[in-house]
């Protein structure tokens, strides 16, 4: 089967879940190779991504290609197509991969899909496109295809490769080191899993009524272990932090279970969470659009509704 390389996300040396969801997906079509890039690389590295499938690790860990912002990547990833000749590239659908992608896609002169939903026979990516409103099916037609796969579309599954190891240098032109990291602050943790890789996600809007009564979704979504979003009419006001606003202009999430309480549902939001697995919706207007897309309705007043729940979910624990 033909090589498929997979960029890695990793954090602090840990493989982040959207890779393994990349893994999964490239075994289906051909033959995965994770390539690394930057610091971090270890043993327990090697031993999570052979699980997940990876035939070949392609191993660039120079402390330089971290030292500046994305163009170093981009430079790996085209000088691995040079030599490999494989027959696509597969990164996650993040910021900073996208513009990986983009980079990549001018270095070697292909195409590149983004926001990828799925993958089928032939390359043939499902995407949803103009703000969630029309899913359609791409194939790119030129040189190497690029496709940057939304985090959560994929269910991983475990699948042993051989994971052999092969290291890479890269030489970094002067024209990738035109932006460089300078300092680097670290972002606490909270005991909430990450938005974006959530299995779990439990999301409130405008009808939550103000910041203070943003704690019954947090109570929710904690008794789920679940993740916490918000509308961006919840973020513009102040109520929660951006870094949570689910939607076009904020962050796409797939999670097995999307939970919309308070949210009227404007294509907006919809475009960032509309391909999750099993929509549940919970808001006193029955005419509400977001009701057009779930699986599951509630009609009634969050703060009766979702307190309830809550209860409910803790005493089945």
């Amino acid at each position: 089967m033909s090589e498929i390389l997979v960029l890695v996300e990793h954090v602090e040396g840990q493989v982040k879940k959207v890779t393994l969801e990349l893994l999964t997906l490239a075994r289906k079509l051909g033959t995965p190779s994770a390539v690394w890039a930057g610091e971090g690389y270890s043993p327990d590295a090697q031993a999570k991504l052979a699980e997940y499938g990876a035939e070949k690790i392609y191993v660039a860990d120079a402390a330089e290609i971290g030292d500046y912002v994305v163009a170093p990547k981009a430079e790996l990833l085209a000088q691995l197509v040079s030599e490999k000749s494989p027959a696509a590239v597969f990164v996650a659908a993040t910021a900073e991969a996208k513009e990986i992608a983009g980079r990549l896609a001018i270095k070697i002169d292909s195409g590149v899909l983004t926001d990828a939903v799925g993958m089928e026979d032939g390359l043939l990516a499902d995407q949803s496109i103009f703000g969630g409103g029309v899913n359609v099916h791409s194939r790119v037609t030129k040189g190497t295809p690029i496709v940057a796969v939304r985090p959560n579309a994929t269910p991983i599954e475990a699948a042993a490769g051989a994971g052999a190891e092969e290291r890479v240098t890269v030489d970094v032109s002067d024209a990738a080191k035109g932006a460089r990291v300078v300092e680097r602050v670290k972002q606490e943790k909270g005991a909430r899993p990450e938005l974006t890789e959530a299995s779990i996600v439990v999301s409130g809007g405008r009808g939550v009524g103000s910041a203070e009564n943003f704690a019954v979704i947090e109570a929710l979504a904690d008794s789920l272990g679940a993740a916490v979003g918000a509308s961006r009419a919840v973020t513009d006001a102040g109520w929660y932090p951006h870094q949570f606003q689910v939607g076009q202009t904020g962050k796409t999430v797939s999670p097995q279970l999307y939970i919309a309480a308070g949210i009227s549902g404007a294509i907006q939001h919809r475009a960032g969470m509309q391909t999750a697995k099993t929509i549940i919706a919970i808001n006193k207007d029955s005419e509400a659009p977001i009701f057009e897309l779930a699986d599951f309705g509630v009609v009634g007043d969050l703060h009766q509704v979702v307190p309830q729940l809550t209860e409910e979910i803790t005493k089945r624990k």
